[in-house]
């Protein structure tokens, strides 16, 4: 009888001890229910790719010239620059989980007034409401995930959201080259829809809690997200980081004025400059027109759905890596390698436009192809990764909300600028031109990334703010 109840107790123990130990899967589930999110910002971003096409050539169902349909790519950034304050301030206010819920209502607003337009007016108010969407995003999601994993998770599943931003693309470009512009409206309906009926019940963030005193209401969060009862070493640990960063001064002044918010900044800024300047909102927009032009003999469709597929598989599979490199010498490889490759293209087109009666660029015509997988691979593990997860990671919990906002205007302004500038190189002075710019961008990045870009793998948001202010790293805490 005593050996039964010895048996049984140590099962008990053992069965204990594992749920003491936690595990990480709860914390993985958050990350892919929030960036479904960011498969919906995806779809709604490349929506104009094979539905401008459509709408200007359909004159029994759309009266919309090709011109007038070419402003459906300018006004997302134009809706997320003029709503990037709010969603900035909402998410001090009410949480970064119910800012990021808030995301739905515009991208079904968005979705419901393309399958119902007619007039050309209606599709524009419908693509700004993709860029309010955009501006809930950039603002919230890279917090969200930020403060609710440990580093370890963060390193491997923090980038989801750029991974699930390629894949909605990548689903847009193949749904609606097959499907009518209305029944790809209805299609796309089901993932916001989805992503509302899911996300609603996973946990706030620990940090706003925290940041809010809502002491038991945080360590519940962690349990949650831990998956064990016994959080109360983390629990203090984030009380003491939170308190610290919150005694900070958080007007806008001080995002400039205190060295670590400077830092964070100027980090930030650089990232995403540095990524919109190697090419790759211009290429994801200009895919098709660019292999068109080459002349390859794999078909435009067919090298764009290629190129945006491994946009989406190779940023995956770069997550499981990038801890092992570390941050800023992935971002510095990455660099040089893109420039190097777009480098090549730039050679290419420079002969097939000048050199075309000197040398026969028909046998080397998979050039284009070539290079563009190579970019893409190059890209996926550093330029691609790194800016997005590092949005997350840089601000202190006190000033985040404003330093995103920053970011999110920042960003916006970008992807027009480098998109618009990729037609103005390219109209001028040949299809040369862009690629040697963005090369030239990416080597001078890369000497740059050096001095701008903090590493920050396997550290706590805390140690991050601490090798900011020129501190020495602490002990790790187990994760």
């Amino acid at each position: 009888m005593s050996g039964s109840i010895t048996v049984k107790s140590a099962k008990f123990d053992v069965q204990e001890d594992r749920h003491e130990k936690g595990g990480d899967w709860y914390q993985i589930l958050a990350i892919f229910l929030s960036c479904i999110s960011a498969f919906n910002a995806g779809m709604l971003f490349s929506w104009s790719s094979p539905s401008i096409p459509k709408i200007s050539e359909d004159k029994v169902n759309y009266d919309i010239s090709l011109d007038e349909a070419s402003y459906f790519t300018v006004l997302p950034p134009m809706g997320a620059i003029c709503s990037s304050f709010i969603f900035s301030k909402l998410t001090d206010k009410i949480g970064r989980k119910h800012t990021l819920i808030l995301i739905a209502i515009p991208q079904i607003a968005s979705l419901v007034l393309i399958s119902v337009a007619k007039s050309v007016y209606i599709f524009y108010i419908a693509r700004f409401l993709a860029g309010v969407g955009d501006a809930c995003l950039f603002a919230c999601l890279p917090i969200y995930v930020a403060e609710i994993t440990t580093p370890k998770v963060r390193g491997t599943w923090g980038n989801f959201m750029t991974f699930l931003i390629y894949i909605g693309q990548l689903t847009i470009n193949i749904v609606g080259s097959y499907t009518s512009v209305v029944m790809t409206a209805y299609i796309c309906l089901i993932f916001p829809i989805f992503f509302f009926c899911t996300f609603i019940f996973m946990p706030e963030t620990p940090y706003y809690y925290l940041i809010k005193n809502r002491t038991e209401d945080a360590r519940h969060s962690l349990q949650k997200l831990r998956r064990k009862q016994n959080v109360e070493e983390e629990l203090n640990k984030l009380k003491g980081d939170v308190a610290r960063q919150m005694s900070e001064s958080a007007t806008w002044k001080d995002i400039f004025t205190i060295v670590s918010n400077r830092k964070a900044l100027y980090a930030a800024v650089f990232l995403r400059a540095s990524q919109q300047l190697g090419g790759i909102s211009s290429f994801a927009v200009y895919t098709q027109y660019i292999f068109l032009k080459s002349g390859g003999d794999v078909s435009a469709s067919t090298s764009s759905i290629i190129f945006m597929g491994l946009c989406a598989v190779l940023n995956m599979c770069a997550g499981f890596t990038l801890d092992r490199i570390g941050r800023r010498r992935s971002y510095f490889l990455s660099l040089i390698l893109c420039g190097s490759v777009l480098l090549c293209e730039a050679i290419y087109f420079i002969l097939e436009q000048f050199y075309e009666d000197k040398v026969d660029v028909q046998i080397v015509n998979w050039i284009p192809l070539v290079g563009m997988i190579l970019y893409v691979i190059f890209y996926s593990f550093g330029l691609g990764i790194v800016p997005t997860l590092m949005m997350g990671e840089l601000f202190s919990a006190s000033i985040k909300g404003k330093g995103l906002f920053v970011l999110n205007i920042v960003f916006a302004l970008l992807v027009s600028g480098a998109t618009k500038l990729f037609h103005v190189l390219d109209t001028s002075f040949g299809l040369f031109a862009p690629f040697l710019f963005f090369s030239v961008s990416c080597f001078l990045s890369a000497i740059l990334a050096l001095h701008f870009v903090p590493e920050t793998k396997g550290k706590t948001l805390e140690e991050i703010q601490q090798s900011l202010k020129g501190h020495k790293k602490q002990d790790k805490q187990p994760c």
